[in-house]
């Protein structure tokens, strides 16, 4: 009998400096992953902790790990060719298929642009199956930008906006909280474009604010949110909102559901 419980050893293939504090792991993994899941990934004797797939393949999935702890520190000191472990993919990821042919925006904040990092890859190799893509990532400073490369390759095949909060001498690029930008979106169907909100709650929260004003119905936005699922099969309540458990039920919500979820 398979036990969801037991993690299985992945092997690291690649490693990936994005900031001073986050790294991208690529390891050697056969998953099925939907864009938005996340798996549980461990080492025996130091811990397990939920982190989002941020790009999958034939034959690979990528987590984006942010070094915050025991577990994330010991992580980022693992060299290719060493393991850990993952258990997953579990969750419900973003409905691309509701996406088809529509115009998408999608606003992301910090770390919150890990998880849809696959969707923008998606659609930069098949741009074809939406009608226009608008991305808006901010963050806190430069040395906080992830994915640099992966911002001058999207912005290739769509419309790409960085804001920092806070610039340097060496920052030539917007200044601004990513709200800002949202107020200067030009939608010519507000009521066909689908939204991802992912980032901080207070980003999301605001950000969706600017988003319905511009007249996107609640029921084209679609957020992730990040708790603490220990289990991953509801079955730890750890992170649970009301009757709601995020590993099950999300971590990809629609807003209408989303909005009601208050701790």
């Amino acid at each position: 009998m398979n036990n969801p419980y037991l993690p299985v050893k992945a092997k690291i293939l690649d490693i990936q400096k994005q900031t001073a504090i986050d790294y991208t792991f690529r390891l050697a993994a056969g998953l099925h992953v939907q864009s938005g899941q996340f798996v549980e990934l461990s080492i025996p004797r130091v811990g397990e902790a939920p982190i989002s797939v941020s790009d999958f393949g034939d034959g690979f999935i990528e987590m984006t790990i942010r070094r915050v702890g025991k577990l994330t520190n010991v992580v980022h000191e693992l060299k290719p060719g060493e393991e850990l472990f993952i258990r997953g993919p579990y969750g419900h990821g973003f409905p691309l298929e509701q996406f088809r042919g529509r115009h998408l925006v999608v606003a992301a904040g910090g770390t919150g642009l890990a998880p849809v990092k696959s969707v923008l890859n998606r659609y930069y190799h098949n741009p074809e199956e939406v009608k226009s893509l608008n991305l808006l990532a901010g963050f806190k400073s430069p040395a906080d930008v992830l994915f640099a490369a992966e911002l001058e390759k999207w912005a290739q095949k769509f419309s790409v906006t960085v804001t920092v909060d806070k610039g340097d001498e060496n920052w030539t690029g917007n200044v601004g909280l990513i709200t800002g930008y949202v107020q200067k979106l030009v939608l010519s169907n507000p009521a066909g474009t689908q939204v991802i909100v992912v980032g901080p709650p207070l980003m999301m929260k605001f950000t969706i604010r600017e988003i319905l004003g511009l007249g996107v119905p609640p029921e084209n936005i679609w957020v992730s949110f990040e708790r603490k699922m220990c289990c991953g099969l509801g079955k730890c309540g750890h992170c649970k909102i009301g009757d709601t458990y995020v590993c099950l039920d999300g971590p990809v919500f629609n807003y209408t559901r989303a909005g009601q979820l208050v701790d």
